[in-house]
């Protein structure tokens, strides 16, 4: 995580008691981009489901937060800015058995299958963004402006704006929101599968 820090110095003999950060309160600005991916293919030593292969997925969220940081006679106010968030799948390791030599007919028939899932994962990010910024975007907006008497303490204050955003209600509902539907998508190829593309290389009818 990245933090940018802007600084709006008051007048050091302004009155002002913590409590009053309140003021500062912003109405966050938020952005959310989806991460380039990568799909990396490997043939384990171990032996597996020579008809299927298995996709493990890697999803983040990462939050670049930035403050504005209000000095007063008194401390500082931590005032959340804007986010700028990175959710979706970085990563997609897909498996396949060591019988199948690679690129041949039934290697790619395994592959092109493996595939739809990653397809499959993407597509449940990208029809739930909007849902992703709404409870990014109310988790934000819910942290009110912290204050700290100690300026070596703000680091800390924008690590729990972190921790706050990532366990707020609505964040954490979003993110078994999205577990759930990548499980029936999931789920739905492999019940629709016949595997005719791998059959066809075996001359299986």
């Amino acid at each position: 995580m990245i933090k940018k820090i802007i600084f709006l110095l008051l007048l050091p003999f302004s009155s002002f008691a913590g409590d009053e950060c309140i003021t500062y309160k912003q109405i966050p600005n938020i952005k959310i981009k989806n991460p380039r991916y990568n799909m990396e293919v490997v043939q384990p030593n171990e032996p597996m489901n020579i008809f299927h292969g298995t996709v493990l997925a890697t999803l983040i969220e990462d939050y670049d937060i930035s403050v504005d940081i209000v000095a007063t006679n008194g401390g500082y106010c931590v005032v959340l800015k804007n986010i700028d968030a990175l959710v979706g799948y970085t990563d997609f390791l897909v498996k396949i058995d060591k019988s199948h030599k690679s690129n041949s007919c039934s290697y790619n028939a395994i592959l092109n299958h493996e595939k739809q899932h990653i397809n499959a994962y993407l597509s449940v990010t990208d029809d739930l963004n909007s849902d992703i910024k709404s409870s990014i975007f109310n988790a934000a907006n819910s942290i009110m402006p912290m204050f700290t008497q100690n300026y070596n303490d703000i680091d800390f204050l924008i690590e729990n704006i972190n921790y706050e955003i990532r366990n707020h209600p609505e964040v954490v509902l979003i993110k078994q929101k999205i577990n759930a539907a990548q499980e029936i998508r999931n789920k739905r190829i492999d019940q629709n599968e016949d595997n005719s593309e791998l059959k066809s290389c075996f001359f299986i009818s």
